[in-house]
């Protein structure tokens, strides 16, 4: 009896299915839409007028600039919580690790009605400005995102290394500075990641608590609500393009990197 195998061509085939209809298609419709006027004909008018648009310009930089601040302070935060769950050697380090995870598992929208709450009563009683607010909302979401895989990397660290360092007469300042931050570069590198180009466009934090079109993502939806899709369709396209270009930023090379500010040892 003869047993028929698949080859792992045959096997990307679903795969290969899924991205063309629900990645290449709705990308290539996206594409034409923001190149093209009511009437279909090419235009770059789409284009021109995102970039002497006030509106969108304003709504782009300052959409930059809550993700890097939201990841900034998501890296500052979290970096301390990894490194003591995973290089202390606390025996119930995985269950902590979990009371930073577990609040994740409620649904998103319970969570965020009940931070609303409290910024409002913090916001009545210290008088905290909309931005920090802001801050404290995504970085609250997105906190989990930066704590995981700078715990995977710490937990890998090869602890003979920090060992032979500070036999070598390096305290635990220099160990730290020129060992343990170099070899946690790539778990830097993929919270940041997973931290920025999430930030940069979930307006649905902000929708629910200050009704705000601030953020690319908001501005892209209110122009698919008015049935512009030439316009919105351009935005979304150049939000595409700064997102791979940060991807390419900060996923190239990240595990050379590393490995290079390791041999220092």
């Amino acid at each position: 009896m003869k047993i028929f195998r698949f080859s792992r061509k045959q096997l990307c085939i679903p795969y290969a299915l899924f991205l063309i209809c629900f990645v290449v298609l709705p990308l290539a419709v996206i594409v034409y839409y923001a190149f093209t006027d009511g009437s279909g004909r090419f235009t770059l008018e789409n284009l021109l007028s995102f970039f002497t648009n006030g509106n969108t310009i304003g709504t782009l930089c300052y959409s930059i600039v809550v993700a890097a601040v939201v990841t900034v302070v998501c890296l500052v935060v979290a970096y301390p919580v990894a490194y003591v769950l995973a290089r202390s050697g606390l025996k119930r380090g995985p269950v902590l690790l979990m009371l930073f995870i577990l609040p994740m598992w409620i649904n998103f929208t319970l969570r965020v009605t009940a931070l609303k709450e409290i910024l409002t009563l913090l916001e009545g009683n210290l008088s905290l400005h909309p931005f920090l607010n802001t801050v404290i909302a995504m970085t609250y979401d997105f906190l989990p995102f930066m704590i995981m895989p700078l715990y995977t990397t710490l937990l890998q660290l090869d602890k003979s290394l920090l060992e032979a360092a500070s036999d070598l007469g390096a305290g635990p300042a220099a160990v730290f500075f020129r060992v343990t931050l170099p070899l946690s570069m790539p778990g830097v590198v993929s919270g940041i990641t997973m931290t920025f180009l999430p930030a940069m466009t979930n307006y649905v934090i902000l929708d629910m608590i200050y009704n705000s079109t601030y953020i690319m993502g908001s501005l892209i939806g209110s122009y698919f609500n008015i049935y512009d899709w030439h316009n919105g369709s351009m935005i979304s396209l150049i939000l595409f393009a700064v997102i791979c270009v940060v991807s390419i930023i900060t996923g190239g090379g990240d595990q050379n990197d590393a490995k290079n500010r390791g041999a220092v040892l």
